[in-house]
């Protein structure tokens, strides 16, 4: 149960969010005084909140019912994972060492310095992931989550009417007529591209909290991106806050991508960090954020050239294969690729 259904007002619903306390489950072993701390309020307050919240040693029966007949044998799962689909990134090489491409029910971290292509990436998703199954996509929607302001509508155009340019130059349209994606214009990604801009942690937490309400009325939306998560926890929050609000926005993500069978993807920034007597490049976040995500990727110069690097994934082996951002958008890498501004 949300907290946002709590008989309480909304004042302390929003303070309940933005302390991390998005279910009550989180509650039940809180002592008045302890929540009265965390939220600033009364512990007359803190104690009429937590009425509604579950005791300890107490069994919510109705979700062990679920979770017993939910149970599935590991051949039912093994079956089910040679069935997932995958969303093409645009670059042969990338989707080769993913096995296909972004996968669906999982998490997917990407991370790397400024100008190495995370929003280009992004963005490229958004757009490939309303592709027919046959050309590498869903036939789906996306939802891009912007909490930088990095998303430019006019790249998006540009990759759109490649992406349209290049299905019309194929010989798969005959296939296409008979699935109605014949004639696909560039409009038609962008009017399939669900926006969204949050300017503070808050708004970023109750959106995501919103999201499967949002998903369940928009069974078409077949990725969710967020460009980044990062931006709105990197300064002056406390660190066992921080690691609570995040933890909880990870758990709510994989259940996303398992409930509805789609992607998620995660941008993530760079920060140093001190180790072996130096200082070194690292993704954001910390060490504990580093288990939110199923895979994790890192994208890098080698000299002029970008390459992609498999960090962290339980199914797939490390590895790394170069590409290029283009006018196009995600490409294969040339010999002579050079960090050109695109716009």
């Amino acid at each position: 149960m949300e907290v946002g259904r709590l008989p309480i007002s909304a004042a302390l619903k929003g303070k309940l969010v933005s302390a991390g306390y998005t279910s009550l489950s989180l509650l039940s072993s809180l002592s008045p005084s302890h929540l009265a701390r965390d939220l600033n309020i009364s512990e007359n307050e803190a104690l009429d909140i937590l009425k509604h919240a579950p005791h300890d040693g107490q069994v919510d029966t109705s979700s062990v019912h679920h979770i017993i007949n939910g149970a599935q044998t590991a051949w039912d799962m093994l079956h089910e994972e040679e069935l997932l689909t995958r969303i093409t990134t645009s670059s042969v090489d990338i989707d080769n060492i993913l096995g296909g491409g972004i996968s669906c029910r999982d998490v997917t971290e990407i991370g790397g310095v400024p100008g190495i292509g995370k929003t280009q990436l992004g963005i490229q998703l958004a757009v490939n992931v309303q592709l027919p199954i046959h050309c590498g996509g869903l036939g789906g929607k996306a939802i891009y989550i912007d909490t930088e302001g990095s998303f430019m509508v006019e790249r998006v155009l540009q990759i759109a009417e490649a992406c349209s340019n290049d299905m019309s130059a194929t010989n798969t349209v005959s296939q296409d007529v008979h699935a109605g994606k014949v004639g696909m214009q560039p409009r038609d990604f962008l009017e399939n591209i669900l926006y969204f801009r949050v300017c503070s942690y808050t708004e970023q937490i109750a959106l995501i909290n919103y999201l499967d309400k949002f998903i369940s009325e928009h069974r078409d939306v077949k990725i969710v991106i967020i460009d980044s998560i990062t931006f709105h926890f990197r300064q002056d929050f406390d660190m066992a806050l921080r690691t609570r609000l995040l933890g909880g926005m990870a758990l709510k993500l994989m259940k996303l991508a398992k409930k509805f069978c789609l992607a998620v993807v995660l941008l993530n920034q760079v920060t140093t960090k001190y180790a072996e007597g130096s200082f070194q490049l690292t993704l954001a976040l910390g060490d504990s954020w580093s288990h939110a995500c199923t895979n994790r990727i890192i994208l890098y110069w080698n000299g002029n050239e970008r390459y992609a690097y498999i960090d962290k994934s339980p199914s797939l082996r490390s590895a790394s294969a170069p590409y290029a951002v283009t006018a196009k958008g995600i490409r294969n890498s040339v010999s002579n690729c050079k960090r050109i501004k695109l716009m």
